[in-house]
């Protein structure tokens, strides 16, 4: 499996080309599976019903206003934030049948993002909470946080797309300072006029004060390891 650790982001319309190309390879015949790692721009990705809401306009104004960019992506459900506090990971692999085992994948890697937070002692399951922003069934979220250990926050979800002989999976896992993604969903989704529970934005630091996003990506990193060893890909290769 190839690593790819996109040192500096493109922007958010270049870096989502980058992987649709990074697809194109695979289901044109690149063999290797690639797992592409970067820190974002600040951006929020709506989802095609975002974009087809009467109150896109003023939601796209919006995040332009709070210096976020926006972008409509083709894969993924309600409007999310992210910014360099945020890790991304784009995950490709070539398969003949990539419609077999959608599921399956979400559960996968979804249980691959909470073994990596365990690593670092950060509670952490997968599974839909009320009021969520994005909602996915798949998403993985903390029980609750130093502050209020009552109040679960959602930390990362994911979206995943299929196409002839390939698939890819993005995950976006917040990890440090969540007020500024909390701020701009907030006037998103209110142009939206979707109804959602602000208090669930949150990010891993708000679980495990301090923690870093450079630690959370070196036990994702090892978690990954092991699963392309158990593919029998090897260990993952490339810049770190």
């Amino acid at each position: 499996m190839k690593l790819i650790r996109q040192r500096e982001s493109l922007g958010a319309e270049q870096d989502y080309r980058r992987a649709l190309s990074i697809l194109d390879a695979a289901r044109g015949g690149a063999t290797e599976p690639v797992l592409r790692v970067y820190q974002p721009r600040p951006t929020v990705a709506f989802g095609r019903r975002d974009e087809l809401n009467p109150g896109f306009p003023r939601a796209r104004q919006a995040a332009l206003d709070a210096a976020f960019t926006p972008l409509v992506r083709r894969v993924g459900g309600r409007a999310a934030a992210y910014h360099g506090g945020c890790l991304v990971i784009d995950h490709v692999e070539p398969n003949p049948d990539p419609k077999t085992g959608i599921q399956d994948r979400y559960r996968l890697f979804g249980d691959m993002v909470v073994a990596a937070l365990e690593e670092l002692e950060i509670p952490a399951q997968v599974g839909e909470i009320p009021g969520e922003y994005c909602a996915g069934e798949y998403s993985v979220h903390a029980p609750g946080t130093a502050a209020d250990p009552n109040q679960p926050v959602k930390l990362a979800g994911t979206a995943q797309r299929v196409v002839a002989g390939a698939w890819y999976f993005s995950t976006v896992l917040v990890i440090e300072v969540a007020e500024p993604l909390r701020s701009v969903l907030e006037d998103v989704y209110s142009c939206l006029g979707v109804s959602w529970e602000p208090a669930t934005a949150g990010c891993v630091a708000d679980v495990r004060p301090g923690t870093t996003v450079t630690e959370v990506e070196a036990a994702l990193m090892s978690v990954y390891d092991r699963y392309s060893s158990y593919m029998g890909y090897g260990p993952v290769s490339g810049s770190r």
